[in-house]
């Protein structure tokens, strides 16, 4: 079995913040580099509720699917499909936790899974693992400063 990918840390806000940042205002810290188009002022868009597409929209409007969501619970669980870089048939999930903590910051849980569906399934992880630090920093900027 390979393990699913984790990732856990802190932001400075609350799990509203955290969750609305993630999945409506996700062009303010996804960077073009992660995108199909490349290109700057890209706009990522998450349909609220499950079933909703995930894709990303070019400023020439350019339209390419990156997933589905399964559960929509604001504000505190997201779960979907993801094959950003690939073919509908070749998802894997992702599911995003927001937990409130005491000191008013919200922990960010994130499980990356579905990579023994996969022959090349490590090798998957690994470049989805360098995919995934590239986000997490330009996320937590823009939490520490909404």
């Amino acid at each position: 079995m390979i393990e699913p990918l984790r990732l856990r840390f802190d932001v400075n806000c609350s799990p509203t913040e955290a969750f609305t940042l993630w999945t409506t205002r996700t062009a303010l810290w996804w960077p073009a580099s992660h995108t199909l188009s490349g290109t700057r002022g890209t706009a990522i868009i998450f349909e609220p509720g499950a079933n909703g597409r995930i894709y990303e929209r070019s400023p020439s409007g350019y339209e390419k699917d990156w997933g589905a969501v399964l559960h929509w619970e604001p504000p505190n669980r997201l779960v979907y499909t993801w094959y950003i870089f690939s073919d509908p048939e070749d998802a894997t999930e992702v599911e995003v936790n927001f937990r409130a903590n005491p000191d008013g910051a919200t922990t960010v849980a994130i499980e990356h899974r579905g990579w023994d569906a996969f022959d090349d399934g490590a090798h998957r992880r690994d470049q989805n693992q360098i995919g995934w630090q590239g986000l997490v920093a330009p996320y937590t900027r823009a939490c520490n400063s909404s």
